[in-house]
């Protein structure tokens, strides 16, 4: 291991494991965008409904994901607070076809975002308005205001218009999240982390210059 990744190691700054919890009704397409996120050789290619939760890993180019697929069933749905404690972040699936069950998801993300373990905490919400390639499907825009997500004052949000099957509308989600992380890890580094950090790189600068000095005058 060389010198700036054990320091990388030592500040924090390396691969950064991050615990997501994906909710939303049933049949919203929940199972098929975690899957469709892992890797191509670790996909499933039949996917059932989830029964209580599952849990899959993905990982993209600077963080770990664990996700908590949980059951949207009704029966199961109280599943979800249990793990609100320590999750970091959170993906919301709508299935933008069933306009009829809109008022129930939105009942349940109230739900979500006025418990305690949740309300004083600013965790990012992706939202996920999924199967924008049936006939009848409402775009992002009409999703957003159908669950009012212009009330969600506290916490960073993004909506995306996606099409699970096909992967369509993830990768802009997936972007999103790493981008929120690395932003929020950025602003928790005190002056005192990027200072030693400049003084180390600086050091093994004059080094180097010394040690090829000395070689030359040799």
């Amino acid at each position: 291991m060389g010198l700036f990744d054990k320091l990388a190691g030592w500040l924090g700054l390396k691969k950064k494991e991050v615990h997501v919890l994906c909710l939303g009704l049933d049949n919203s397409g929940k199972t098929t965008i975690i899957n469709k996120l892992k890797p191509s050789n670790a996909q499933t290619q039949d996917i059932v409904p989830t029964i209580g939760f599952s849990v899959e890993k993905f990982k993209t180019s600077s963080l770990s994901f664990t996700v908590f697929d949980m059951s949207g069933q009704g029966r199961y749905r109280n599943l979800w607070e249990h793990y609100y404690k320590d999750c970091q972040a959170i993906i919301f699936v709508i299935d933008s076809n069933d306009t009829l069950r809109m008022v129930v998801a939105k009942e349940e993300l109230d739900t979500l975002m006025n418990h305690p373990d949740l309300k004083h905490r600013r965790i990012p919400i992706l939202f996920f308005a999924n199967k924008m390639d049936l006939r009848f499907a409402v775009s992002s825009v009409k999703v957003s205001q159908l669950l009012a997500l212009e009330n969600i004052k506290d916490k960073p949000w993004h909506i995306c218009a996606s099409d699970a099957l096909k992967g369509e509308g993830l990768q802009e989600g997936v972007d999103w999240l790493q981008g929120t992380f690395h932003h929020a890890l950025h602003y928790q580094l005190p002056f005192s982390i990027h200072f030693v950090v400049f003084s180390v790189i600086s050091f093994c600068f004059s080094l180097n210059l010394f040690l090829l000095s000395d070689q030359i005058t040799q």
